[in-house]
């Protein structure tokens, strides 16, 4: 029962971390205007920080060691004495399922909006034109993926 408790307590702080750093990303997200150069040849797009980058992928780590942590305890459901046959052994199939496909689409989304943010924080010009668009990540990308 000790072991269980340890790991709930990890595995909800990590979550809970997880949490708190997509939030964070969310509020950093890099924000751009247009600026002359100093000859007034072209104009380019100034991003604010990159911050928004690392707390996304800081989020993205934690939930790859809780994951990690609640298969080491579990041993992936594949390793150690069968479960007993009836309706618990249905609900743990079900909720291990649900666990993997919540965890997948979670990684997805802050792995997608991180290298979005990144990709975006890249100087871009164009010579000679007039519409320059700095694209930034729409806002409500980043939490898609919270736990």
């Amino acid at each position: 029962m000790a072991v269980s408790i340890s790991v709930l307590v990890a595995v909800v702080s990590l979550h809970l971390m997880a949490f708190v750093l997509a939030i964070g990303a969310e509020r950093r997200r890099s924000t751009a205007k247009v600026t002359p150069d100093q000859y007034d040849d072209f104009n380019y797009c100034v991003y604010a920080s990159d911050a928004s980058t690392a707390y996304g992928l800081s989020a993205f780590g934690l939930l790859l060691i809780s994951q990690t942590v609640v298969n080491g305890v579990t041993k992936c459901l594949c390793f150690g004495k069968g479960l007993v046959r009836g309706l618990s052994q249905t609900m743990v199939v079900f909720f291990f399922i649900l666990s993997w496909v919540s965890f997948l689409g979670a990684e997805a989304c802050l792995l997608a909006g991180s290298a979005k943010n990144a990709y975006h924080t890249k100087y871009r010009a164009i010579y000679g034109g007039d519409d320059l668009s700095c694209e930034t990540l729409r806002k409500g990308c980043l939490p898609e993926g919270l736990p």
